[in-house]
């Protein structure tokens, strides 16, 4: 079942379309309308599923990774609770985390000492019972008062269906002085703008650092850090070098079966093991595509020095 919704910022019902995109991990066959809105600029899906036929893009597979790299989320997860603490008022305290997968990173911050609990809405996560989740969307959490020191949503609010009410939730239950800590992707960048990098129909909303700053503002938060960085999740511009060249000199548009080709032959050259041998065969046969690889740092380092990099990070906090 399919939804065609206003503008969850501002309400408006004109829209421009922005790129077409299929579920490229699950559902090839479906695909799916990013639109930006006319009058404030946010992004979106649409028209999009509804929240009640989401289960069949959240498959167990989605949360996989989760489970078979966990020291890798581990050092994410030592990252993300040093941008916490460095803004908490109360360390340790009540912390609540949003979209919390198998309960991996409260569990690293029960560990640092603070009182954690936890939401999960996707019935394809693990389970959890070692401390207590809510197994419903945020803004039906049976909580009504002041009652944590943070709310942490990490990749999290572009998932959902109603931003604006995640952010009105988060003020509702924050401590005065409470923090709300969260990364989403950064629709200016050129990486979930024109690259296809989102994660499509995952993802339904697309933000940029001036949205954000509406939300917070309209759900009586303050806005107090805004930051581009790829520390705790990076959002590679990853087929850059094939934009240019599709768009400046052939002069077209850039469609998702031209950043879908590239892509391919990526997982083909990862999945040969990494010897001087194969390294030499793919940049024989694919140089663009070993020479887009290998300048793809400098392109990230000028991305963040632009301010066009893929990820962004805020704490905003309730006023005592």
């Amino acid at each position: 079942m399919m939804e065609t919704p206003a503008c969850n910022l501002c309400g408006d019902t004109r829209h421009r379309l922005v790129y077409r995109k299929p579920d490229d991990l699950f559902h090839l066959d479906e695909w799916f309308s990013v639109v930006e809105c006319e009058s404030c600029g946010l992004g979106y899906v649409s028209p999009r599923p509804r929240f009640e036929s989401m289960g069949r893009y959240y498959p167990s597979e989605f949360f996989a990774p989760f489970t078979r790299q966990r020291s890798h989320h581990t050092r994410r997860y030592r990252r993300e609770s040093e941008l916490v603490e460095a803004h908490a008022r109360r360390v340790p305290g009540k912390l609540l985390d949003l979209g919390c997968a198998g309960g991996d990173y409260p569990r690293f911050m029960r560990d640092r000492g603070w009182e954690v609990q936890g939401v999960e809405v996707s019935g394809g996560a693990e389970e959890v019972t070692d401390f207590p989740i809510h197994r419903c969307p945020f803004p039906e959490v049976p909580i009504t008062t002041p009652a944590f020191d943070a709310v942490t949503a990490w990749a999290v609010l572009e998932h959902t269906h109603d931003p604006m009410a995640y952010f009105r939730k988060a003020a509702e239950v924050l401590l005065p002085g409470g923090v709300l800590v969260f990364v989403v992707p950064n629709f200016r960048s050129l990486a979930s703008r024109r690259l296809f990098c989102e994660d499509i129909p995952r993802h339904l909303f697309f933000f940029s650092e001036e949205t954000i700053r509406r939300y917070v503002e309209t759900s009586g938060l303050r806005l107090e850090r805004a930051e581009q960085s790829d520390r705790i999740y990076s959002m590679a511009p990853s087929c850059w070098m094939r934009y240019v060249l599709v768009t400046q000199v052939l002069r077209r548009e850039f469609r998702w079966e031209d950043a879908q080709g590239l892509w391919q032959r990526y997982s083909a050259a990862l999945g040969a093991p990494a010897t001087p041998l194969n390294l030499l065969r793919f940049a024989a046969t694919h140089p663009l595509s070993a020479l887009e690889r290998l300048t793809m740092p400098l392109c990230e380092r000028y991305q963040l020095l632009t301010r066009r990099y893929g990820t962004l990070h805020f704490v905003a906090r309730k006023p005592e």
